[in-house]
């Protein structure tokens, strides 16, 4: 059932459209993630179904009920932001129970404590009502600005760059534990984040803008294993995209003949070959080592060919060479992807 729906929906600031009639459905207990270079209109869309924000044209409508004229308190949303915006004259239990406060919640002034502690030990800070907000550390910070946007049941969970401000370490624990978290509740989220990463291990469905509009939504795996356009493709940080002349199963490139997927039409096209696709061989297309990046189960490998861009490639830790060294690659068809020659919304799940 689909819980939150927009509708041609576009916010304009003079003649600047920064959401043009953007159409997006999130289905209750989905989580979709919002992606997008700066500028792209992520945050605006976010602040939009908040209530933050007017729309120039469109509908939001939550639970089917158009939200025109509904103030943000009454929404039933809940709104966590990068800099989690917590009270440092309150302590924690104080910061929780002023969302439970703020949105007029059915537990009364006597019932907050059990609800709050109860949000506590949720998100891993069992017994912290009576800290100092300045004795947290970031991710205790970010655990208690969670909890307080989740103390009065919201049925959408509204998360701009939440993990942001956060250390690599972190952000990777937590995202796992917030997903495990909304899975538990069935909690309804839409999360702006400009990590791909993030992204791609929290959401059920991500959808990814482009000036204010929507490039491409899928779910993670379909948006990694088929990008909607050259445009995605890079912003996903994919370099190896060339044109390419299809004929006969091969296509004709800068690096010479690349194969492509069976079936690949005939004719003049954008290919994308993917980093695991760039093989090492004995012979092939002459290479120089430019650069080896570390990534921890495997190398990344910045190559100069004899003809055309440089190429990114990937190989095991035992079998790098070194920077100056010349190799020889050549290309895996199942590594390979054809972009279509558009950028059009390409959908996936309930809210294509």
């Amino acid at each position: 059932m689909t819980l939150l729906q927009l509708e041609g929906v576009s916010v304009r600031f003079g003649e600047r459209a920064v959401v043009d009639a953007v159409d997006l459905k999130v289905a209750e207990h989905e989580t979709v993630c919002v992606l997008g270079p700066s500028g792209s209109g992520k945050s605006t869309l976010l602040r939009v179904v908040a209530g933050l924000q007017p729309v120039s044209e469109g509908r939001v409508l939550l639970g089917g009920a158009d939200q025109a004229g509904v103030p943000v308190h009454r929404r039933g949303v809940g709104l966590m932001f990068q800099d989690h915006q917590l009270f440092p004259h309150r302590d924690v239990g104080g910061n929780v129970a002023f969302g439970l406060r703020m949105r007029g919640s059915s537990y009364g002034r006597g019932s907050y404590a059990p609800r709050v502690a109860e949000l506590l030990e949720l998100v891993g800070l069992p017994g912290a009502q009576g800290r100092a907000v300045a004795s947290l550390s970031g991710g205790e910070q970010q655990r208690v600005a969670l909890a307080r946007a989740l103390a009065p049941s919201p049925r959408l969970l509204m998360l701009d760059e939440p993990l942001g401000q956060l250390d690599r370490g972190l952000r990777e624990r937590l995202v796992v534990e917030l997903r495990g978290l909304f899975s538990r509740l069935g909690t309804t989220v839409l999360a702006v984040t400009h990590d791909q990463g993030e992204a791609f291990a929290l959401a059920d469905r991500v959808v990814v803008m482009r000036e204010g509009r929507i490039a491409q939504a899928g779910t993670p795996l379909e948006v990694w294993q088929r990008p909607a356009s050259e445009f995605v493709a890079r912003f996903l940080g994919f370099e190896n995209v060339v044109p390419a002349t299809v004929s006969g199963g091969a296509a004709g490139t800068p690096w010479g003949k690349v194969p492509v997927p069976a079936g690949t039409p005939d004719g003049e096209h954008r290919l994308l070959v993917r980093p695991a696709g760039v093989v090492l061989c004995a012979a092939g297309l002459g290479c120089e080592v430019v650069s080896r990046t570390f990534r921890g189960t495997h190398v990344a490998l910045r190559l100069r060919p004899e003809a055309g861009p440089v190429l990114e490639a990937e190989c095991g830790l035992a079998a790098a060479p070194a920077v100056g060294d010349r190799v020889a690659v050549t290309f895996t068809p199942t590594e390979v992807v054809v972009l279509p020659t558009t950028s059009a919304s390409v959908g996936g799940g309930p809210g294509a």
